[in-house]
């Protein structure tokens, strides 16, 4: 799951890129509302946090460019702005949520994790696929009752593609949702994944469609 974190506070930036890292996302984190729109016209996020008072352009107005050009793309406001009035006017411009600031970081990834539910039309906690459950809150995986250990990347990948169960993703997606910017990608990376995957759960999980990318299948095997 690849986020664009838009906060010009370093320390803080700095602080929430590594927790939402360490959860399990992707992040590209800009510092302004200019660099926060061109991120937004050249890469697919599955959501945005999007502080308010930012240099350059204002988050409020960063949002509404984004409505305006019909993007669907989930938005989280997280400001110090906290009036009811600040609240309204941040939902009515097209934010799906709004956190203000001082936060838990506990929230925020579970607020995140909620919004991709919602965009993706799924209400549970768990991905099931058969014998097959990944617990997205708690980072684990089990098949046939048993626990499965996997590795960040691992686990990225396998959330990706149950996700989008029954969509061919390309190399290229997989890599853009769980490598963010400045992170070094062995050319080979996504298929040796697949690969320990394959092994780790059962060697039809995966299907490679030659030439296009990686499936699994909207129904289990």
């Amino acid at each position: 799951m690849r986020i664009l974190l838009v906060e010009d506070d370093k320390l803080l930036g700095d602080g929430i890129r590594a927790g939402l890292v360490q959860g399990g996302f992707a992040v590209d984190w800009v510092e302004d509302g200019h660099d926060a729109r061109l991120a937004l016209a050249g890469n697919h996020y599955d959501a945005l946090v999007l502080d308010l008072a930012l240099p350059r352009v204002d988050g409020m107005e960063v949002l509404r460019g984004l409505r305006a050009g019909r993007a669907d793309t989930p938005v989280l406001i997280l400001t110090a702005r906290d009036t009811v009035a600040d609240r309204i006017a941040g939902l009515d411009a097209g934010a799906d949520d709004y956190l203000t600031k001082p936060f838990d970081l506990a929230e925020l990834q579970a607020r995140l994790r909620a919004l991709l539910r919602r965009a993706a039309g799924k209400s549970a906690p768990l991905l099931c696929h058969g014998p097959l459950i990944l617990d997205p809150a708690a980072h684990t995986v089990s098949h046939r009752g048993h626990p499965v250990d996997l590795s960040p990347r691992e686990f990225a990948v396998l959330h990706e593609l149950l996700r989008n169960a029954g969509r061919v993703l390309s190399r290229s997606q997989l890599e853009s949702s769980v490598y963010g910017w400045g992170e070094e990608v062995e050319s080979n990376a996504i298929e040796v994944f697949v690969h320990h995957l394959r092994r780790k759960l059962a060697a039809n999980l995966v299907r490679t469609i030659r030439g296009v990318g990686y499936m699994i299948p909207e129904e289990p095997p």
